[in-house]
């Protein structure tokens, strides 16, 4: 009889033994803190890793539905087609445990029918975070269900008509709201900013249906807007401490307005005693510039440690709510301004600052100035002249012109002005 020599199995090496129980024996709740820091698809991928990583994935509070996503196939160990409707679907169905965050952004999203069906799914949970962002079409009107999830801290809408139903009294818990590219009514909006008593951050971009910013929040910190209205009011916005506001449209002067009364200057700051931070885009400063403009505020922004503003310079109005502002602002720290060149007209009556007294009104904490956009005529460089007189803490001042055209002679201009600071520099930048 021949004896054979059995073949023994080939031995893994010992470093490799290692490697494999260290990520099968790592602890439940690190092994839950790793899929948090991946997407949706790495972490359907961990599954291979050994047997008691294969259906942690299910378990996943949040759930991120995008581009990405659509990747997923067979190889990914799951049995689903290449379409973003199966791969919602199979993961809601598999799913175990509580859903926090639920967000659905994808560039061929179709389907209204699915999109209603996932959100009443999500209406009988605890979500705590919902994200819909649609990319085609026509605007998504919301089902009703999605306005009982009364469990929301974060809502967060894009390219979406907003319809509550009449029983909707708001959403309890929500403390940031992100819309954009929306549709509602007047009453809608109103209606759902008041109903949100312990909304903090709210963004308003690009919306319709409503032209009248009515803002009645209590515990709003932070408001970021951009977009075509016609009026915006505070009230009890006591709390607000960051504010960016774009009007995306020109205004005239409204003669509405009776002689002597409040104009929107004071009507627009009468109610944020806590703003810190202050970024006025497009043409808003023409808006605050309608009605009438004090020297100065009658409460001043005594909290107000950085402002932005656009300007166009050869309107004396718009001038002269700026400098109701800058003065108005004690403790303003930081300040940018970016010019309206594109307005320059003809003929043209610029606010004469010549008369302006720098030391009556000293901006005692101001270090930092950015100014661009410029295109170096006089009422420009009067104001930048009037800054660095005024400024003597100033630290640095830095200018970016529109154009070259004018550049040495700029910078001529800049380096003859009188400058409050001994220590401040003037830092000219090619556009």
């Amino acid at each position: 009889m021949t004896l054979q020599k059995q073949r023994e199995p080939p031995k893994i090496p010992f470093s490799m033994e290692m490697e494999v129980d260290k990520i099968s024996n790592l602890p439940g709740h690190i092994i839950d803190k790793i899929l948090s820091y991946l997407s949706l698809r790495d972490a359907v991928r961990t599954s291979i890793l050994s047997t008691k990583w294969r259906y942690k994935w299910i378990t996943l509070p949040h759930l991120v539905f995008d581009n990405q996503c659509a990747l997923l196939s067979s190889q990914d160990q799951i049995a689903i087609k290449n379409k973003l409707v199966n791969i919602v679907d199979h993961v809601l169905l598999l799913h175990t445990g509580p859903i926090q965050k639920f967000k659905l952004s994808h560039r061929d999203l179709q389907g209204v029918s699915d999109i209603d069906r996932w959100i009443l799914y999500l209406s009988r949970g605890t979500a705590k975070e919902f994200i819909l962002e649609i990319w085609k079409g026509h605007r998504y009107k919301l089902p009703a269900s999605l306005f009982s999830c009364q469990k929301l801290f974060h809502l967060e809408l894009f390219n979406c008509l907003l319809k509550p139903p009449p029983t909707f009294n708001g959403f309890v818990g929500l403390k940031s709201l992100d819309l954009q590219h929306i549709t509602m009514e007047q009453d809608v909006f109103e209606h759902l900013i008041s109903s949100c008593p312990l909304l903090e951050r709210l963004t308003l971009m690009n919306f319709d249906g409503f032209s009248l910013l009515n803002i009645h929040a209590p515990n709003l910190q932070f408001f970021d807007i951009g977009g075509v209205f016609d009026d915006v009011d505070f009230e009890n916005t006591y709390r607000l401490s960051i504010v960016s506001i774009g009007l995306y449209g020109n205004v005239g002067y409204d003669e509405n307005i009776p002689f002597g009364s409040p104009g929107n200057l004071i009507k627009f700051f009468s109610h944020l005693p806590s703003i810190q931070r202050l970024e006025i885009q497009s043409y808003f400063l023409k808006y605050l510039a309608v009605g009438k403009i004090p020297g100065r505020l009658p409460n001043p922004c005594i909290e107000l440690n950085f402002l932005s503003v656009r300007i166009n310079f050869y309107d004396i109005e718009e001038t002269s709510a700026a400098l109701c502002l800058l003065r108005s602002s004690p403790n303003l720290q930081e300040l940018e301004i970016l010019a309206r060149p594109e307005e320059q007209p003809i003929v043209y009556e610029a606010l004469d600052l010549q008369g302006e007294d720098p030391y009556s009104c000293p901006f005692n904490q101001l270090y930092n100035i950015k100014i661009a956009s410029i295109s170096g005529v006089k009422c420009e460089l009067d104001f930048i002249k009037f800054l660095l007189a005024s400024s003597p803490m100033l630290e640095k001042m830095t200018v970016k012109p529109s154009s070259n055209d004018r550049g040495w002679e700029l910078m001529k201009e800049l380096l003859r002005f009188r400058r409050a600071s001994v220590q401040a520099e003037v830092i000219y930048v090619d556009p």
